[in-house]
């Protein structure tokens, strides 16, 4: 539904999202810490980048680096190219691949099992960055001259007709002086075999296969927000944010594997010898019409996209490239090569970034998937699920907030006597020391902790920023249909679930004991409360926006069984009581 834009792919959506529940928390702390000063007048990234780069960075020159033993590079031939362009397809199961002999390089790159906003095969390639900035296994060099040449030249290919895998298709060039062999591999899988060797007057020279201009599914300016390259050394990963990425930057490295990546798919380069690999790293822009239903030419945007490139410096370049979603099944069966070689490397699953509650979010989006897969297969039912579930795991601290609440009412009484019998002392006069005394031995008498009413819902909260994170890179909720949802990655175009969070939040505040508070000061808070996380929540994805408002359900479930105690009708009473007194 390319109308509604993924809020996840919006520039600092995260980070508001975090400031909305501090806030949150916040406000609650301060109601709390205004009850208590009635009665008392004195009372932690997951990783860090390895560099800082800026964007669109002048080129660099490639970086020093010991020489690599190799095979002899082809000695100067005579001219061998194509007198014409021609297109060659080769496909499995999950691709359909569409190369041309101009540049040997990637036309088109169909992924059969997904679907764009129109419900047609998903194309990675971003046609109009590409016709700009390069295509997919295009050839990289810091000079622009050559890389025009090598990326424009028609090669000649060994391949006939369409090829369907596994097949080995084989590009050549050569104008007497510069000498150009491609040779890709394919199988059933989203791995390509890549070699390329670029040699100039007989010595090799460096030329790297590329993803140069990001991805086809970025269709909404939003969605730009959202590219990144990560590379991992085997053991640690460093993400760069868009903002971040230079044009044309040489980072010599360790590489086990590198790429470019969005929200849900990536393109990810894995080397022979990670040791020897050197990550070029791209960002441009294109320019993309503000609104994509009415695209108007005196209405364009420029947005980045960012690309990636990897090889061996003045040498033949050997490796594989992963080219699809961020499935995590899919990446954890992609095994990169060890730091020194070795067949068996670390997986890609790490090219999910489930963020600082990593912790907590890769487990829940696993154990979310096994429901799918064993219990409801639709996602939508599978988030009620595992909410339901989630939410009686934590029962036990919700009760004890709701006791805490309850009993601090309880006391409300006490403790403005307690503040009425040392109000005139002044707060620096030593005597103040004493209504402290007096307040610690209330809470010591009647079992109150002040604090216990805060800390259940600093548990919670890791919950919702996991769910949140789980469900932003969740490349299965990409246009997974709920009810009256059509996409559970995106905003609910009826706005039903928003208004949900809005009506439920308000009547969970209206049931909910606050203790001490005086009514004006609980009225304003009853009603700002669900107002502000109903703006929020108004561009939200929709699974999260079903996550919060079942959850809130149940608390007003588990609300409404608590205020049925003997406990929670006195303080029931006690509220209305004090109300009647404020009237008067």
């Amino acid at each position: 539904m390319s109308e509604f834009q993924n809020p996840q792919q919006q520039p600092g959506i995260e980070k508001r999202l975090i400031l909305v529940f501090a806030l949150t928390f916040i406000v609650i702390l301060v109601s709390q810490k205004f009850i208590f000063s009635k009665y008392e007048s004195n009372k932690p990234a997951q990783q860090q980048e390895k560099q800082q780069q800026g964007p669109a960075a002048p080129q660099q020159a490639p970086p020093p680096q010991a020489a690599v033993a190799a095979k002899p590079a082809p000695v100067p031939a005579d001219a061998k190219q194509a007198t014409s362009e021609q297109e060659l397809v080769v496909e499995n199961d999950l691709y359909r691949i569409t190369f041309t002999n101009k540049g040997a390089q990637v036309k088109s790159w169909i992924l059969k099992k997904y679907k764009d906003d129109h419900g047609k095969p998903l194309e990675l390639v971003h046609r109009a960055a590409a016709a700009q900035h390069g295509y997919p296994l295009s050839l990289w060099n810091w000079d622009q001259g050559l890389r025009d040449k090598l990326n424009s030249a028609l090669y000649v290919t060994d391949a006939q007709g369409p090829a369907a895998a596994p097949a080995k298709v084989t590009f050549e060039f050569s104008d007497g002086d510069v000498v150009v062999r491609k040779t890709f591999g394919f199988d059933h899988s989203y791995v390509v075999d890549v070699e390329t060797a670029v040699s100039r007057g007989g010595q090799y020279i460096s030329a790297f296969p590329a993803w140069p201009a990001g991805f086809g599914d970025m269709t909404v300016p939003a969605s730009y927000a959202a590219q990144g390259i990560d590379y991992s050394d085997g053991t640690e990963v460093t993400r760069v944010g868009m903002n971040k990425v230079s044009g044309g930057a040489t980072l010599p490295g360790t590489y086990a594997w590198a790429g470019v990546l969005d929200q849900y798919f990536a393109a990810i380069f894995m080397p022979e010898h990670p040791r020897n690999a050197v990550l070029a790293t791209l960002h441009n822009s294109v320019s993309v019409p503000k609104d994509l239903n009415k695209p108007d030419p005196n209405n364009m945007v420029q947005e980045p996209v960012l690309g990636a490139a990897l090889g061996e410096l003045n040498n033949v370049t050997r490796g594989r490239l992963f080219v699809g979603p961020k499935d995590v099944d899919i990446l954890g069966a992609t095994h990169a090569r060890g730091p020194n070689g070795e067949a068996q490397g670390p997986d890609l699953r790490a090219v999910v970034d489930f963020g600082w509650f990593g912790f907590i979010a890769r487990p829940l989006f696993m154990w979310l998937k096994w429901t799918y897969n064993h219990w409801v297969p639709n996602w939508g039912w599978s988030i009620i699920i595992l909410t339901v579930i989630i939410n009686l795991a934590l029962l036990p601290l919700r009760i004890t907030q709701m006791k805490s609440a309850l009993k601090m009412q309880k006391l409300a009484p006490q403790m403005k006597a307690i503040q009425e019998k040392y109000k005139k002392f002044k707060l620096n006069d030593p005597r103040r020391a004493e209504q402290n005394k007096e307040v610690a031995a209330l809470y010591k008498q009647h079992s109150v902790n002040p604090a216990s009413g805060c800390f259940p819902l600093l548990i919670q909260m890791p919950f919702l920023f996991a769910f949140y994170k789980m469900l932003t890179v969740a490349t299965e909720l990409r246009h997974a249909p709920w009810l009256w949802v059509q996409d559970l990655s995106s905003p609910d175009k009826w706005f039903i679930l928003p208004v949900g969070i809005v009506l439920s939040t308000l009547f969970m505040q209206k049931m909910t004991p606050m203790a001490g508070m005086d009514p004006a000061q609980q009225k304003m808070f009853t009603y700002m409360m669900p107002i502000f996380l109903g703006f929020m929540s108004w561009s939200l994805a929709s699974g999260l926006s079903l996550y919060w408002t079942i959850g809130n359900v149940i608390a007003i479930v588990q609300q409404w069984a608590m205020n049925k105690t003997q406990l929670g009708r006195e303080m029931r009473a006690e509220a209305e009581k004090r109300a009647r007194k404020a009237q008067k």
